[in-house]
């Protein structure tokens, strides 16, 4: 994902409690093991010293589609969008790849666990792009018209929430309504009060007739398909002015 900026010697800061930056397969828990294989592909700069707490592993996207989607976000966003605010920042995959395409004039991050904020801090400054965002501890749906509000007219979001709820792994069409902690509505009414310029980052099962019900008259809805190794791994769907990008 770009070139690392080089740090004074002597200046790798200490791992806080909580986040960890695993060199030893003997000293990775069992139910995170996969994902630790898969490290180099979810962050091509793992060794150069990638923190991530246990429960980050599971929801950050891999480097590959994190470009791939930020590619995509900054051709369909109008030009006169400037901000791009990632809802749910985790450990900084999507936001990184946000800051190293250089569209924007300032990523805003928002990540209410402090721990797994602190390991998105640190891998920005591993990928060399700390300075072009700007991260906010909390929920988002408190911090965003209180601080970002401003920013409405001006910015797209990117919402990569928790896929939480009966049937994500095993049903062959995953109910969005049902999504759990945040159902598509959950999401989509408060995030529409700030921009309807969105990108959310859904299940690759999410049942199609539910995502395209939610665009307006004179809308459409662009449903894009990522994939890694020839297998689709999630999808975003893109609303308002992102949904009519061709």
């Amino acid at each position: 994902m770009g070139k690392r900026k080089r740090g004074k010697a002597g200046s790798t800061p200490k791992i806080p409690a909580g986040c960890h930056h695993y060199q030893d397969i003997a000293n990775v828990p069992w139910d995170i093991q996969k994902y630790y294989h898969q490290r180099h592909s979810i962050f091509s700069r793992y060794d150069e010293g990638i923190w991530m707490t246990d429960d980050a592993w599971f929801g950050v996207t891999p480097e590959p589609v994190a470009l791939k989607i930020a590619v995509h976000l900054a051709e369909a966003a109008p030009a006169e969008k400037a901000f791009v605010i990632d809802v749910f920042a985790g450990a900084g995959g999507n936001t990184i790849a946000f800051a190293l395409s250089n569209r924007w004039k300032r990523v805003y991050a928002i990540e209410k666990d402090p721990q797994v904020l602190a390991c998105a801090k640190q891998n920005a400054e591993v990928y060399g792009v700390a300075d072009r965002i700007s991260w906010l501890e909390g929920d988002s749906f408190e911090i965003m018209p209180k601080h970002l509000g401003e920013l409405g007219e001006m910015a797209v979001i990117f919402a990569s929430p928790p896929w939480g709820g009966p049937g994500y792994r095993h049903d062959e069409i995953f109910d969005v309504s049902q999504m759990q902690p945040y159902s598509i509505d959950d999401l989509l009414n408060p995030l529409q009060k700030i921009s309807r310029d969105i990108a959310l980052y859904l299940p690759r099962t999410s049942d199609l007739r539910q995502i395209a019900e939610k665009a307006t008259s004179n809308e459409k809805v662009n449903v894009v398909h990522y994939c890694m190794e020839g297998a689709s791994k999630a999808l975003c769907a893109y609303f308002g002015a992102l949904g009519n990008h061709n």
